[in-house]
């Protein structure tokens, strides 16, 4: 077999044949005890002495090695436990081992440590229903062939880091822990799972080169600075995922999972007990530093999700039920008074801002996030968000965030006072033209004020009737009528709140509602009256109808 041209020597002690002054390191295969070369260069006699002391549970260093599968099948079989027909390893080091066009572990039990770092599978490399007990160790491995893992299991740490995969099987995989790959790539894996990981499965700096579906029951899933160069689909359950600055360059649609995967090419579904008694929805955890124009969410939880600093978020798609943060329930004490927050969707970030600013209780902070982010950041967020909702057709969700928007703008104190004034009154008024409720509130408190002052002020004592005088000259008769200025109210207030003064102070109110004269003669205090509630009761009602119709517009 060919030796590593390398001329760094390896750790361990190793064989060392064919070295010469081009190749000084030679075979770097390490040295059987008590011989002299490696497993691969043994003579036939020592072969055979070293397998019949090897028995079930036996520790392997055949770091360096280059296997072939006859040699490697030997080794597996001097292994085999009676008892259970698998083979038992106990230590296993592969560093830098080489094996030759096929690499069969179907069934085999690593009940300690397994390193195959630096490894090169040169051909199929089978692990389908391998158990390994001890931590797994894959980093920097590469995978020419297909490899398959179908429902091998992990009771520990796997590490895949900076391993590449030409083909893959992830399909029934079990990690008890961690799984770990790190800076792995798979360059034209189509599928990868279902995997089953009740710790972090971990694709941090991963790169799929080619159409990938990945299928993942895990606690948690990381897939910071992931890049996928080509299409893909994510199909999860269970999950807390973070995609922060992960790279996505073509269309990728991440969905939760609502039934339990299947294993691949059979209805069998996957053994998801290690993840049992957790919510299998798919919580979204940050999208921090990521360009979303290609992503698309689908029924996932975006309640403790990180957006600002997301690229292109206004290009996000989302689809199905995807949940935000509520604002806090009921009445809370803040300071001296009662406050009351409007039902709306929030992001997690506004969340995190409220409750480190002195907000009433119910506000939740971000774990971790430090720092609040200011109202002058969160609300370009908002802004991304709700033109994200208006291009695909969906107004009536759109408009938490742009409440959230106009909240944001109206508590941010680098903005003119002037502006932030405007901002208060448009949501007392009617929570920035969203709020019908509001608004329909202060047109009733408007109107019962205009019917009111009217009542006490506006409408005259009595009707005055008109009067004639004449004049008489010859035969010609001019005649000319005055009315008489209307006499203001006066006496005990109960006798001008009377039930005839009440029906046309209401007539009054109710016309001015619409821009119309009520034809009533008023009093001056009547007349400025009834200019004020036409100038106010008329915008009120166009904010409420205005409200109504964002809910209801398609």
């Amino acid at each position: 077999m060919a030796a590593s041209s390398s001329p760094i020597p390896p750790a361990w002690d190793h064989c060392a044949l064919d070295a010469d002054a081009e190749n000084p390191v030679g075979c770097r295969g390490c040295k059987v005890d008590p011989h002299e070369r490696c497993l691969a260069h043994i003579s036939e006699t020592d072969l055979a002495a070293y397998l019949g002391s090897l028995s079930p549970g036996s520790n392997l260093d055949h770091r360096g090695t280059t296997l072939t599968p006859a040699l490697l099948q030997r080794v597996l079989a001097a292994l085999r436990d009676p008892s259970s027909e698998r083979p038992r390893l106990g230590k296993a080091e592969f560093v830098e081992a080489t094996f030759a066009v096929t690499a069969d572990f179907r069934g085999v039990d690593f009940t300690d440590e397994a390193w195959f770092t630096h490894a090169k599978f040169t051909g199929t490399s089978e692990f389908t229903e391998s158990v390994f007990t001890g931590d797994a160790w894959f980093g920097s491995a590469t995978f020419t062939g297909t490899s398959w893992f179908t429902n091998a299991r992990f009771n520990r740490i796997a590490r895949f880091g900076g391993a590449t995969f030409s083909s893959v099987v992830f399909g029934g995989m079990t990690f008890c822990s961690d799984a770990r790959f790190i800076g792995t790539t798979f360059e034209v894996a189509s599928r990868i799972g279902p995997l089953v990981c009740r710790g972090n499965l971990n694709l941090t700096g991963a790169v799929f080169g080619a159409p990938v579906t990945i299928e993942a029951a895990a606690a948690n899933l990381t897939c910071q600075r992931a890049r996928w160069a080509s299409t893909g689909s994510m199909h999860v359950r269970y999950a807390a995922v973070d995609f922060s600055d992960a790279v996505v360059e073509y269309p990728l649609r991440v969905t939760s999972r609502q039934s339990p995967f299947t294993i691949f090419n059979s209805y069998a579904a996957v053994d998801e007990s290690e993840l049992e008694g957790r919510d299998t929805g798919v919580q979204i955890t940050s999208l921090r530093g990521m360009d979303t124009a290609h992503l698309t969410l689908s029924n996932v939880d975006l309640s403790k999700c990180q957006l600002t600093g997301t690229i292109h978020l206004d290009q996000l798609r989302l689809e199905g039920r995807c949940g935000f943060a509520d604002t806090p329930r009921g009445l809370h004490r803040q300071a001296w008074r009662l406050v009351r927050w409007t039902p709306r969707r929030s992001i997690a970030e506004e969340q995190h801002w409220r409750h480190f600013h002195g907000a009433a209780g119910g506000w939740a902070p971000i774990r971790g996030l430090g720092e609040p982010i200011g109202p002058e950041s969160l609300a370009p967020t908002y802004r991304q968000l709700r033109k994200s909702l208006e291009d695909s057709k969906n107004e009536p969700d759109a408009a938490d965030f742009y409440y959230g928007e106009m909240e944001m703008r109206r508590h941010d104190h680098e903005r003119p006072r002037a502006e932030r004034v405007l901002l208060a009154l448009y949501w007392a008024l009617s929570g920035y033209g969203l709020r019908a409720s509001r608004a329909i509130a202060w047109l009733l408190v408007s109107m019962t004020v205009t019917v009111l002052a009217l009542m006490l002020w506006g409408l005259p004592t009595a009707l005055p009737e008109p009067k004639s005088t004449g004049e008489l000259t010859g035969q010609h008769i001019a005649l000319i009528t005055h009315t008489p200025e209307p006499v203001n109210p006066d006496g005990p207030v109960p006798k001008r709140l009377t039930t005839d003064r009440f029906e046309r102070a209401l007539r009054v109110g109710i016309n001015s509602v619409v821009f119309r004269t009520s034809g009533q003669q008023l009093t001056t205090a009547g007349s400025y009256t009834e200019m004020c509630s036409r100038l106010a009761e008329p915008v009120l009602l166009g904010l409420a109808a205005l409200a109504i119709r964002g809910r209801v517009k398609r």
